[in-house]
């Protein structure tokens, strides 16, 4: 695949799960192919959010690896990633892995998942050493996020009427890599497309915009906007954001993949460290290697 082609996609205006999470989310699961040994348990973290089909997809490929859920509203995503009652009833299922569990601050998986969540997080590098502690040595992480690159088109159109900017700064993926290894992960790989939505006006996409996340850029406007100035921007929309020849409206994304492994720790011992159980044994296994 070709890391900077543009894609253009005709779409239907709006859907209940983002298009674009389920998307990325999809082509993800391609890459999970390119790993020799698959993980034998992985935690999805936020998966309503980061594309339900995706689950299922991931859930045949790996039948037998117990998975956790990790989300914000817990009750509603086991809900959603529960078996349905006909697998249950499926002799080809029984004995494999059951619905999902709640992961919890002790879990330990081979793989973490992680779509589109991680440009929506304030503390970008606490959460990845959050997710580096779930994951057992020599496990990895999976993850997909916005990059800079992402909206430019309405960017534009927000600097010509002289407002703040329409969502925070996205990561560049070198800049994840760094964070990565400062977090422990090792083994870095990054790469990147840029996927051209088409919508047929104004309000579709800015629908679509709010499903997709919040602003948080510092600066932006902190109280109530009018219906006036929310008429401003729609014509603002329709005036400038550039067209495909069909004159549907074009708005780009640009979308970052990454995935990163967990070595055997390293740690200087004093007479005062504390080493968890789990990297004192991988810590032993990797001695007598």
């Amino acid at each position: 695949m070709d890391p900077v082609a543009a894609l253009r996609w005709q779409r239907r205006d709006v859907s209940a799960t983002p298009w674009l999470h389920e998307e990325v989310a999809s082509r993800m699961v391609e890459r999970l192919k390119w790993f020799r040994e698959p993980p034998s348990s992985w935690m999805h973290w936020e998966p309503v959010s980061g594309g339900l089909e995706a689950h299922r997809r991931i859930r045949s490929q790996l039948p037998d690896a117990p998975c956790h859920v990790a989300a914000q509203r817990l009750p509603q995503a086991l809900d959603a990633t529960r078996e349905s009652p006909a697998s249950a009833w499926n002799p080809l299922k029984w004995g494999r892995g059951k619905s999902p569990q709640a992961a919890s601050e002790a879990t330990r998986v081979r793989m973490l998942w992680a779509n589109m969540a991680l440009h929506m997080e304030p503390k970008p590098q606490t959460l990845l050493k959050r997710w580096n502690a779930h994951i057992e040595t020599d496990g990895f992480l999976m993850f997909s996020c916005l990059g800079p690159d992402s909206l430019r088109e309405l960017r534009a159109v927000y600097a010509e009427q002289g407002w703040p900017a329409p969502s925070h700064a996205f990561t560049d993926m070198h800049d994840w890599g760094d964070m990565l290894v400062h977090s422990g992960f090792a083994e870095p790989v990054m790469d990147m497309e840029r996927i051209t939505l088409s919508y047929s006006g104004a309000e579709p996409l800015l629908a679509e915009l709010r499903g997709l996340g919040r602003n948080l850029f510092a600066d932006r406007f902190t109280g109530c906007r009018s219906r006036h100035w929310r008429a401003r921007l729609l014509d603002a929309i329709e005036a400038s954001l550039p067209r495909a020849p069909d004159g549907r409206l074009l708005l780009t994304f640009e979308i970052i993949y990454g995935h990163a492994f967990k070595p055997v720790p390293r740690v200087a011992m004093g007479p005062s460290t504390t080493v968890p159980m789990e990297d004192m044994r991988a810590m032993l296994r990797g001695r007598k290697t």
